[in-house]
């Protein structure tokens, strides 16, 4: 069944946001697999194509667009998608000790839903917080920072009573339900679409020079 069908609206708004060519129909993309994965928890085959063929595209640049960034998913999650750095600063402060921790105390590869549907786990590229390494992210809520073996252990205690603690930062920007930036006190992330205009051929640099 197709998830867009009775959603015209909602589709019209997404398009609205880019450039009337085939170029800004494809800039519809991204957030079009987030509506779907908010809503069903990841994005299947079908999903794919559905979005490709209101894009203009195919579903193979879909999925390609969608194996480059780790929040998006062609798989289940769980209730708790605890998703850890794995690069170079977090590894050095004791990502991989921390990662063995999650998949033997879940026991939940990649991939997997821990059998009551609470858990699962993701090695995902740089957070961003290197200076509090090792961290984790749980869904798209927040960070968990300076995240030991033993707050590791009390952190899964607590999800397994679906009491999840307060991330120790709330992500610094995410994009609200009008597919605006929006930074983590509430105010909006850069210019408003009202106040962007083109660039007038004064403004533009100039042409570089082409020698023969």
């Amino acid at each position: 069944m197709s998830y867009f069908a009775d959603k015209q609206d909602l589709v019209a708004d997404i398009f609205s946001r880019y450039p009337d060519s085939p170029q800004g129909r494809r800039s519809g993309l991204m957030p079009l697999l987030r509506e779907v994965q908010d809503a069903e928890g990841f994005v299947t085959e079908e999903r794919m194509h559905e979005i490709a063929a209101l894009c203009g595209t195919t579903a193979t640049e879909v999925r390609s667009v969608m194996s480059f960034y780790s929040t998006y998913h062609t798989v289940p999650t769980g209730k708790y998608h605890l998703q850890v750095c794995s690069t170079l600063m977090c590894a050095l402060a004791g990502s991989d000790e921390l990662w063995d921790e999650l998949v033997t105390g879940l026991d939940v590869q990649p991939g997997e839903v821990s059998p009551d549907g609470r858990f699962s786990v993701q090695k995902v590229e740089c957070l961003g917080s290197c200076g509090t390494a090792p961290v984790i992210q749980i869904n798209d809520d927040g960070f968990y920072e300076n995240v030991t073996p033993t707050k590791c252990r009390h952190l899964l205690a607590q999800l397994r009573a679906d009491h999840k603690p307060e991330p120790d930062n709330l992500v610094p920007v995410k994009v609200n339900n009008q597919g605006l930036q929006m930074m983590a006190n509430g105010q909006n992330a850069g210019a408003s679409g009202e106040v962007l205009r083109p660039l007038s051929s004064s403004e533009l640099p100039p042409k570089p020079e082409v020698k023969g």
